[in-house]
């Protein structure tokens, strides 16, 4: 069961706003793309992604020695919702670009896999 105060503390960080709007904007996404997009230190990064996972919203899985981490497709209406909110706000913003225009130069993943941890 997921629980409400962990969702909406999870939600209620920029950071992990930012990854949630680009991970539902793109569906999964490996650790260095985000460290990327996001322009902050991998292991900052992957503590915010841990809060998110903890929380409920994320699933990480493994491909070798990439974390490739999605948003739960399992998620509750109520929680799904919130998230929807979340990275609609998120995209609204004029930042939003900018972590879009990062992504989409990033040039570690060839062929699905992240080559830049």
């Amino acid at each position: 069961m997921t629980d409400p105060s962990a969702v909406f503390v999870a939600l209620s960080d920029p950071l992990r706003r930012r990854a949630v709007a680009l991970l539902a904007a793109r569906g999964e996404l490996c650790v260095c793309e985000l460290t990327s997009a996001l322009g902050e230190a991998q292991p900052k990064v992957s503590r915010h992604l841990a809060l998110l996972r903890d929380a409920g919203l994320a699933r990480v899985r493994r491909d070798g020695r990439w974390m490739l981490y999605s948003l739960d497709p399992e998620l509750p209406g109520w929680a799904a919702d919130a998230v929807a909110a979340a990275a609609a706000a998120r995209a609204a913003e004029p930042e939003a670009a900018e972590d879009a225009a990062r992504l989409a130069a990033f040039a570690g993943r060839p062929e699905g896999a992240c080559s830049d941890v």
